[in-house]
């Protein structure tokens, strides 16, 4: 199949979207997952505005994985919708757990935007340009 030239420009945009954005979550999730159990147990503290109280350390080092390693499939277009869903209930919670604890949309907006983002993704896709389509055949005409 022949790309048009509007077609290529879309990849390009999504190519920088997920370079950008995802560094950008690596920068956020790497220091987390570094930070060790003290920090996950708070992060994953956040699960109990869905009544889950249990294996709060679970759920922090869960989100600092989808933020630091979803970050990187972003990056690398790899598993990319799975990546986003994962990233989005991320989002989810984290945007709910401001709300909840009273600091306002300001607070919470970051993870609302990030997450709307993520929503788009799983439905727009990674575009061309990713490290799976480096590897595949393509049929010679």
């Amino acid at each position: 199949m022949i790309q048009t030239k509007s077609e290529n420009w879309r990849d390009i945009g999504l190519l920088i979207l997920r370079l950008g954005v995802g560094a950008m979550f690596m920068v956020h999730g790497v220091p987390k997952i570094i930070a060790g159990p003290e920090l996950w147990a708070k992060v994953g503290g956040a699960m109990g505005n869905f009544c889950i109280h249990f294996w709060p350390t679970f759920w922090g080092f869960m989100a600092a994985l989808s933020e630091s390693g979803g970050g990187l499939l972003m990056i690398l277009g790899l598993f990319f919708r799975p990546a986003m869903a994962f990233m989005f209930i991320t989002m989810t919670v984290a945007a709910t757990h401001h709300l909840a604890s009273g600091d306002g949309i300001q607070k919470a907006s970051h993870a609302i935007e990030a997450g709307s983002l993520f929503l788009s993704l799983i439905f727009i896709g990674s575009g061309k340009y990713t490290l799976m389509s480096l590897f595949k055949y393509k049929e010679r005409i």
